[in-house]
């Protein structure tokens, strides 16, 4: 069965931890950012090249719950889902989780909304999320809530 996020694995390193031994937390966004890139790798390699010239995927919203502490040597998995897609934006969810001895320990819940810019003549203008990537996280989507009251109108008839 496909999981409903995709997912990056790592292993803490000493130069990732303060003198106490917890993580940095400037490391949680790193290890998005890292995941997104493992993303385009695995799903949307031609948004690799667009990168390398005029497109920019740019975090303008970032935010982090922490909910445990992690050590060095701890591995991670950090689970990335499409929370929204506009024409020009990507709102991701992050679930970090700690995975010791086969039990699984959510540590940490992010959300990030990226732009997708062109720069054209020096300027930086908002532009259309590429169609390759867009389609790509699509499949990671997260599932609409339910109210469990059925699907009416809202109100509206």
């Amino acid at each position: 069965m496909r999981k409903n996020y995709y997912e990056y694995r790592h292993v803490v390193g000493f130069e990732e931890t303060n003198l106490v031994g917890n993580v940095y937390t400037v490391n949680y966004a790193r290890w998005q950012g890292r995941c997104r890139e493992m993303f385009l790798l695995e799903h949307a390699p031609r948004v690799l090249d667009e990168l390398s010239g005029d497109l920019e995927l740019r975090p303008i919203e970032s935010e982090c719950e922490y909910l445990a502490e992690v050590s060095a040597f701890d591995e991670v998995s950090i689970r990335m889902r499409l929370r929204e897609l506009t024409q020009t934006q990507i709102g991701l969810a992050f679930d970090i989780v700690r995975v010791r001895d086969g039990v699984e320990d959510l540590v940490a819940r992010c959300r990030q909304r990226v732009a997708c810019m062109r720069v054209v003549d020096g300027a930086t203008t908002p532009a259309p999320v590429p169609p390759q990537l867009a389609s790509a996280l699509r499949a990671y989507a997260v599932a609409p809530a339910t109210s469990g009251r059925g699907t009416g109108t809202g109100g509206r008839a």
